[in-house]
C-alpha cells in the first residue's frame, strides 16, 4: 500500500473511479467517431462531397482526438452550407422558401431538392433531395453539432486533454501519474469532479448526436430498399 492511501484510506477507491470515467469517455469519443464517419459516408455517396473518414489515434491525447471530431464535425458543416447555398442559388426564391416550411409536404421537399443536386452533380442517386432536406430541415448541422464541438473543444482545454487515450493499459500509477503527477487525495477529488461534469454533459449531447444521425441514415436504408 502507498503512503498516501494509509494518509487517505479513499484513494484506492477514487483511483478506480478515474479508471471507469476515463473508460466511458473513451468509449463515448470512439461512438462518435463512427457516428461521424457514418454520416460523411452519405455524405460523400449521395451529395457528392468528399469527407474523409477519420480514426482514433491511440497514441495521441484526448485533446488531440477531440480535433480531429471537431475538425471532421467543421468539414461537415461547411458541406451543409455549401448545400444550402446551391439550394438558394439555383431555386427560385419561393421554391427556396419551401424547403424551409414546415407546412410543406416532406415529399415535395425532397423532389425540389433532388432537382438541384441533379443540375449541381451532373446526376444525382434517388435519395440525394430527401438526405439534403433531412439535414437542412433538421437541427442537427446548427444546435447539435455546435452543442458536441463546444464540449469536445472545452474537454480538450481541460485536465483531461493531455491524457494519453492509450494510459489505461498502463497500470493504475500511470495513470494517476498522467493525470495528477502525483497522488493526493484533494487532486484525486478534483480529477474525479471534473471527469464527471465534463461527461455527464459529453454523453448527453453524443447521444443526441447519434440519434440525429440514425435518423439520417435510417432513412437512406429505407429509400434504397
Amino acid at each position: 500500500m502507498m503512503l498516501s492511501d494509509l494518509l487517505y484510506p479513499d484513494n484506492p477507491k477514487r483511483r478506480q473511479e478515474l479508471i471507469h470515467l476515463h473508460q466511458e469517455l473513451l468509449d463515448c469519443m470512439s461512438t462518435n467517431f463512427r457516428a461521424t464517419n457514418e454520416l460523411a459516408g452519405v455524405l460523400n455517396e449521395h451529395l457528392g462531397c468528399t469527407i474523409t473518414h477519420i480514426q482514433m489515434r491511440e497514441s495521441s491525447t484526448v485533446k488531440e482526438n477531440c480535433d480531429i471530431i471537431i475538425q471532421a464535425m467543421s468539414e461537415i458543416q461547411h458541406q451543409v452550407q455549401k448545400i444550402d447555398s446551391d439550394m438558394k442559388e439555383k431555386l427560385e426564391p419561393v421554391l427556396y422558401q419551401k424547403l424551409y416550411d414546415i407546412k410543406e409536404p416532406e415529399l415535395e421537399k425532397i423532389a425540389i431538392a433532388h432537382k438541384v443536386f441533379s443540375i449541381v452533380l451532373g446526376e444525382a442517386t434517388s435519395t440525394a433531395g430527401m438526405v439534403a432536406i433531412k439535414l437542412l430541415g433538421s437541427n442537427l448541422m446548427t444546435l447539435t453539432v455546435s452543442k458536441l464541438v463546444s464540449l469536445l473543444a472545452q474537454i480538450g482545454a481541460s485536465v483531461l486533454g493531455g491524457i494519453s487515450i492509450t494510459v489505461l493499459g498502463l497500470g493504475i500509477e500511470m495513470i494517476l501519474h498522467a493525470i495528477l503527477g502525483a497522488v493526493e487525495r484533494n487532486q484525486l477529488l478534483t480529477a474525479v469532479k471534473s471527469y464527471e461534469k465534463h461527461l455527464a454533459e459529453f454523453k448527453a449531447a453524443s447521444e443526441k448526436y447519434q440519434r440525429a444521425i440514425r435518423e439520417v441514415t435510417s432513412s437512406v436504408r429505407q429509400q434504397v430498399q
